[in-house]
């Protein structure tokens, strides 16, 4: 027994930033970062910190599944933006909703969420758990170099969550990792203990960005094509495919290579830009409310990111 999707929720903070905003910081402009990226605006958050992102997006899906805090047997956070490293960003949700039920962090960059998912799908095979409640959420902006318009024009903040209950929707994942800083690096504190010699590196997200396409690309293509052959079905047969909302361009030579058409992959990184871990579950709780999904549907969910990593997986919605 694993589980099904039965509510998502999301959470963006109020604060738009757009891109003739950033044009008046660095040097770039509104049509060369919707060229390369597809980014028109991006939200940023102002006094929102990660766990209340995170709050906000566990609230909206606890209303969209009709489910009750104390209903919840765990909570699984997937972040690499944390305003604090203890309470956890799953421990201050659990605390601020009311909820006794264990709760943790996972880290695993932009594929976070779907590492969660799967975390979260041992539980439930072990008949540990009924219900549970999967976030990503992410202040990314506290990692970007706002001076360097490579980086900036990409991400944003923001939160998404699902509730989880018994059933048989998880049908099959595959999570990767490649370890190494060489293609991405996202930092962590230094902090100052006079007794560390090594060389500091810079405190802000590094990107290689040909390197990451390349990766991005044959990975969700590889993915994608092993987790429905693995459970026994074709691209035929899947409805949406939910990728992590990196760059519009990345998308699109997906879809040429799975042979695929546009329309059946969701894209709302226009209005949200990169948020990490939170793109996947923001997306698919847009797609869940645009009333397109039917129960029943079979759907994907691909992410790819620092790590380097990636997770897949089919769902039955």
């Amino acid at each position: 027994m694993s589980f099904k999707i039965i509510g998502t929720g999301s959470c963006l903070p109020e604060k738009i930033v757009t891109n003739d905003d950033l044009a008046n910081m660095v040097e770039t402009s509104d049509e060369w970062i919707v060229q390369r990226v597809g980014v028109k605006q991006r939200h940023v958050a102002v006094s929102e910190t990660a766990a209340d992102l995170a709050l906000g997006a566990a609230l909206s899906a606890l209303e969209n599944s009709g489910t009750k805090p104390d209903e919840l047997d765990l909570i699984i956070a997937a972040t690499i933006s944390g305003d604090d490293i203890c309470p956890t960003v799953a421990g201050s949700v659990q605390s601020r909703l009311g909820a006794s039920c264990p709760a943790f962090d996972i880290s695993s960059a932009c594929s976070g969420f779907i590492f969660a998912l799967d975390t979260a799908a041992g539980f439930f095979a072990r008949g540990m758990v009924k219900k549970a409640l999967v976030i990503g959420a992410e202040r990314i902006s506290k990692l970007i170099d706002w001076s360097d318009r490579s980086t900036c024009v990409i991400f944003g903040d923001g939160a998404g969550a699902a509730v989880l209950e018994s059933g048989g929707g998880y049908l099959n994942s595959k999570l990767v990792t490649k370890g190494g800083d060489d293609v991405i690096h996202i930092p962590s504190s230094h902090g100052s203990s006079p007794f560390f010699k090594k060389e500091l590196l810079s405190p802000f997200i590094f990107m290689n960005g040909q390197e990451t396409f390349k990766f991005a690309v044959n990975t969700m293509t590889c993915d994608i094509k092993d987790v429905v052959s693995g459970a026994g079905m074709t691209l035929d047969d899947v409805a949406y495919i939910v990728p992590h909302q990196a760059n519009i361009r990345i998308i699109q030579f997906a879809s040429k290579k799975l042979k695929q058409p546009k329309e059946k992959f969701f894209t709302n990184l226009d209005k949200y830009g990169n948020t990490s871990s939170a793109s996947v579950p923001i997306a698919l709780d847009e797609l869940n409310r645009s009333g397109k999904l039917n129960r029943g549907d079979i759907i994907v969910l691909s992410a790819f990111g620092g790590g380097l990593s990636s997770g897949t997986c089919l769902i039955r919605w």
